[in-house]
């Protein structure tokens, strides 16, 4: 009887490790197939196409449109008007042109808010040359944090709206500081206060003693130096006689 156990124990185990085999090999591989299948571009249009971007974010809204006179090749019509910076406009122009997904989510429209959509992080619209606009819009990460949700013109088909996955990069491309958008002017130098060989010394301002380096007053006789003259030292006089009194003592002379 314990025989038996075991033996159905092993049989279920190797049931369970041949229906694993299965799925792995032949279910899944085929799903994954039929996601590469899938893979599409996001967008048809070229970058000569686009004529100008709205760009919405968490940062605020700036409009971007193509200069066709003469560089630079993006000027800012607002919030302000200045060149815009080419480097950040051609970073988003290829996440639109290039972009792909190789996965598309089938779901209804109140579904949207579970994939950030109902209150997206940011949202791109694209007016081409023709007049045709087209719009992404971007919502958040998806459980692994490898792709974003997002909506592409969005349609409602059979009450469905279709939710692609894309690039974490739309991301940081729309994202972006009012300064980001805006060209760098490099015409304007600092100004470096170097003074010249011509600039007369800055004067000393009152209350400071200025050091006196004025010269001798004019018309101020010059007093002589006095000369030294070597004068011999006195010597103590020769053959002046002593006292005799003086040469010899006697006890007599003693008190």
């Amino acid at each position: 009887m314990k025989l038996q156990r075991t033996t159905l124990i092993l049989i279920l185990l190797a049931l369970s490790l041949a229906g694993f085999v299965y799925f792995y090999e032949i279910y899944w591989k085929n799903q994954q197939e039929e996601v590469r299948e899938e893979k599409r571009q996001l967008f048809s249009f070229e970058a000569d196409d686009v004529q100008s971007l709205t760009i919405k974010s968490q940062t605020g809204t700036v409009n971007l449109e193509r200069n066709n006179s003469d560089r630079p090749k993006w000027l800012m019509k607002s919030p302000e008007q200045s060149p815009a910076m080419d480097a950040s406009v051609s970073y988003l122009m290829d996440l639109l042109v290039k972009g792909t997904s190789n996965r598309t989510l089938s779901v209804t429209a109140n579904q949207l808010g579970e994939f950030g959509l109902d209150n997206p992080q940011g949202t791109v619209e694209v007016k081409l040359k023709n007049q045709k606009i087209h719009r992404i819009f971007i919502g958040k990460p998806d459980f692994n944090n490898r792709f974003l949700y997002a909506q592409i013109d969005p349609m409602t088909t059979n009450g469905k709206v279709d939710i692609l996955l894309v690039s974490t990069d739309f991301a940081n491309a729309v994202n972006r500081q009012l300064s980001e958008w805006k060209a760098v002017d490099n015409s304007v130098q600092p100004s470096l206060n170097i003074p010249s060989a011509n600039t007369s010394p800055e004067p000393i301002p009152t209350g400071i003693n200025k050091p006196s380096l004025d010269p001798l007053p004019k018309n101020v006789p010059l007093q002589p130096i006095p000369t030294i003259t070597n004068t011999p030292l006195e010597t103590s006089p020769k053959d002046v006689p002593i006292p005799p009194e003086r040469l010899y003592t006697t006890p007599a002379n003693k008190q």
